[in-house]
C-alpha cells in the first residue's frame, strides 16, 4: 500500500494528540471490524473550536486522519467543523488508499459526536449525523 508523504508525516508527527481535561465536547467512535478507535476532545469558546485534541488507536491512516481533521477544525466555528467531510480530510492528506477511506470517515464521525456532546450539555438538540440514518463507516466499507 502506498501512502502519500502527507499521510506519513501526520502518522509520524501527529498534531493535537492528547486529552483535554473538562472538555466541552467528547466524541468517541470505534469499529470492531478494523480495530480503529478514535476519541476527539473539543474546547469551545464563543462558538469556535478554541482547542481540539484526539486519541486514536489504530492504523497509520486512522492516526493521520485524526491529526489532519483536528488541524482543519481548529479555530473554526462549530457549524464549519460540522461540515468537515471525510473527503476533505482525505484530500488534505493528498489522498488515502481506497481500503483506508473508512479512517477519514471515523474522524468525521468522532467530530460530529463531540459537537453533539457539546450541544446536549448546552441543552440543545443534537444535529442529525446522517440524513439517511445509515452508519457512514459501514457505507464506506460497503456493508
Amino acid at each position: 500500500m502506498i501512502y502519500t508523504e502527507k499521510v506519513m508525516d501526520h502518522f509520524r508527527n501527529p498534531r493535537n494528540v492528547g486529552v483535554i481535561e473538562n472538555a466541552d465536547g467528547v466524541g468517541e467512535v470505534g469499529n470492531a471490524k478494523c480495530g480503529d478507535i478514535m476519541r476527539v476532545y473539543l474546547k469551545i469558546e464563543d462558538n469556535k473550536i478554541a482547542d481540539v485534541k484526539f486519541e486514536t488507536f489504530g492504523c497509520g491512516s486512522a492516526i493521520a486522519s485524526s491529526s489532519m481533521a483536528t488541524e482543519l477544525i481548529k479555530g473554526a466555528t462549530i457549524e464549519e467543523a460540522w461540515k468537515l467531510s471525510n473527503q476533505a480530510v482525505a484530500e488534505a492528506l493528498n489522498g488515502l488508499p481506497p481500503v483506508k477511506m473508512h479512517c477519514s470517515v471515523l474522524a468525521e464521525e468522532a467530530i460530529h459526536k463531540a459537537i453533539n456532546d457539546f450541544r446536549s450539555k448546552q441543552g440543545l438538540e443534537p444535529w442529525d449525523m446522517d440524513e439517511s440514518g445509515e452508519d457512514l463507516h459501514d457505507k464506506v466499507h460497503g456493508e
